[in-house]
């Protein structure tokens, strides 16, 4: 029985995620990816023109998913959007785990996301920082808002042995906590 176009495109995603999260990016081949899923080396590329190609399809829902965030938060004063940024963040870092430990893992070569052309992407740092900072410009602010962000995003792609539960509650916590905030 033949495979649906669509679907050995999902199962080629699938397996160069996996690969690329063991081996890294480096590390598997085009020839690699095929043989995961049982195809042919040709048939890969009938789906992806490179590795690059699949590498910017498995980071743009991460990319898309951090720009809708972006937006709800530029609509939230303050403290909402301190605590609504620290949950989102949260939420979107223990969802995408394997998509962020690849982007961190092989970060030289994750410019495929870059060159997505997602509107909104542009300054998407910035801003979180700023939400995360209750809107303030103050250094310690600033620099609290900035640990949360990098921190959270090193956890999600770190190897702790978690459920999912526990780490967005330990990964809100430590956020707020960071940010100068009490917990609940």
């Amino acid at each position: 029985m033949a495979r649906s176009s669509t679907g050995l495109h999902d199962q080629l995603l699938a397996a160069a995620l996996r690969l690329f999260v063991q081996h890294g990016f480096r590390g598997t081949s085009l020839a690699d990816i095929a043989a995961e899923v049982g195809c042919s080396k040709a048939s890969l590329l009938y789906h992806f023109s490179n590795k690059e190609a699949i590498l910017g399809e498995l980071l743009l829902p991460v990319g898309k998913e951090v720009v809708a965030l972006d937006a709800r938060l530029a609509a939230l004063p303050g403290e909402e959007a301190v605590r609504a940024g620290v949950a989102g963040l949260v939420d979107l870092t223990v969802r995408f785990r394997q998509e962020i430990k690849v982007l961190f893992d092989n970060m030289a070569d994750a410019t495929s996301l870059r060159e997505a052309d997602i509107e909104g992407l542009e300054g998407v740092g910035q801003r979180l920082v700023g939400a995360l900072a209750g809107g303030s410009s103050a250094p310690l602010d600033q620099v609290a808002a900035t640990m949360a962000l990098g921190g959270m995003f090193l956890t999600g792609a770190s190897e702790l042995q978690m459920d999912e539960h526990s780490l967005r509650e330990a990964m809100t916590v430590s956020a707020l906590r960071t940010l100068g905030r009490t917990p609940g």
